[in-house]
């Protein structure tokens, strides 16, 4: 079927196609990588009530909104061609693709990084077969699907201190997609507003990555991950020392300068207000207490100085990674809350491993290492971390919140 459409130029053409691509992208990207933070997509344990609805409700009806077009232009479209037909059954195999890949329980299978690409191409084809072709409305749709599937291929595989990046990258495709609508209707606030949302949110991916000394492209089409040179966890963490609240407050009371270092676990937990009462009575005993804050640490950019205001933390108490670094041997005690790859040393020293050369926090420098965690279970990267076996290491199991709070209580009864 001929569908008529308004005679555009070529401006207005590769806007419409740029927007179907980068909004298809946008949409799903970002909604793996909610999954991804709310912990529901692609992993192996059972999920809760609301996490399985979100989880099958959203594939479904991916799958389903695939199936409805095909349905309309096979059976109900009067006068649709054998092409039209071919198209739609098309696209509704790509939205099917989509669906199965948002239910998936690992983040990466072999053959991935080629699957990328190969969207990436054939989004690439059908954006060049629309700008020659406009009027080839079923094209659109297959364009939109095929799209889908690269957005969640880009996004369900990046994990650990990548996370924040993807979302970074994520609001700038955001921004873009808005600028070309706005260059489709010729609407001037949309294109302003988009390409300021879409320059800030380049600028700062490639800020971020620069902290990370990774890619952009690295980011996108890496998967962090165990590799065939990866230690045992056994074997790491056969020296693993476990403390308690009472040993940890012993130790604090003779301390005269205490890192806190802050990770996802602390705003799991939401641990940053018991985090700031510990500092608090920390400095009434004289104690010096500062933070030490990843640049890429939790799940969103400056997640860890977001929560750390929000608990009425004093900036100048927050030391960037570079800066603390290079004074870690002078502290005392370093109380890990909840992070894990950002303060892995073999980052440092194992050039075949999956974090190498990712900038960390030298935790394991300090004269004592506190290290508050629910288990040895790996971060996002899928590697054990040495720094929790080390000799200078105390392992401390337990939720971050009720942890500190724990010490917080024995710090008052040994007073």
């Amino acid at each position: 079927a001929v569908t008529t459409v308004p005679l555009m130029g070529m401006q207005e053409k590769v806007a419409t196609v740029a927007s179907v691509i980068i909004g298809s992208v946008t949409f799903f990207g970002s909604y793996v990588a909610f999954g991804k933070l709310a912990e529901f997509l692609a992993v192996k344990w059972k999920l809760k009530p609301w996490q399985s609805a979100i989880k099958y409700g959203f594939a479904a009806v991916t799958a389903l909104g695939g199936l409805a077009y095909f349905v309309a232009i096979a059976a109900f479209q009067a006068g649709a061609t054998g092409r039209d037909k071919g198209i739609a059954f098309l696209t509704f195999v790509a939205f099917v693709v989509a669906a199965l890949l948002l239910l998936i329980k690992k983040d990466r299978f072999p053959g991935m990084n080629a699957t990328k690409w190969a969207a990436a191409v054939i989004s690439l084809g059908l954006g060049v077969a629309l700008v020659l072709d406009p009027a080839n409305i079923p094209l659109y749709w297959l364009l939109a699907g095929v799209a889908a599937v690269l957005g969640v291929l880009l996004t369900i595989s990046i994990g650990g201190a990548d996370m924040p990046v993807a979302i970074a990258l994520l609001n700038s495709y955001s921004g873009l997609a808005g600028c070309a609508t706005g260059f489709v209707m010729s609407n001037s606030v949309l294109i302003v507003s988009g390409s300021l949302v879409g320059a800030s949110g380049i600028i700062l991916t490639q800020i971020m990555c620069k902290a990370m000394n990774r890619s952009m492209t690295n980011v996108l089409f890496s998967t962090l991950g165990p590799t065939a040179d990866t230690p045992d966890a056994d074997e790491v963490y056969k020296t693993v020392k476990a403390t308690s609240a009472e040993e940890i407050a012993m130790m604090l009371d003779g301390a005269q300068r205490v890192v806190i270092v802050p990770g996802y676990g602390m705003a799991v937990a939401q641990a940053q207000h018991t985090v700031r009462q510990l500092a608090h009575l920390l400095e009434e005993k004289g104690t010096k207490v500062e933070y030490a804050v990843h640049p890429v640490a939790g799940r969103m950019p400056g997640h860890m100085n977001v929560l750390l205001a929000e608990a009425n933390v004093e900036y100048e108490k927050l030391r960037e990674m570079d800066d603390i670094n290079g004074e870690m041997d002078q502290v005392d005690v370093a109380i890990v809350v909840g992070a894990n790859d950002v303060v892995n040393p073999v980052a440092e020293t194992d050039p075949k491993s999956a974090i190498a050369g990712m900038p960390i926090i030298q935790a394991h420098k300090a004269k004592t290492v506190i290290v508050i965690k629910r288990s040895l279970s790996p971060g996002f990267a899928g590697i054990p971390n040495p720094l929790f076996a080390r000799d200078n290491a105390l392992m401390y199991f337990s939720d971050g919140k009720k942890a500190i709070q724990d010490i917080i209580n024995a710090v008052k009864e040994a007073a």
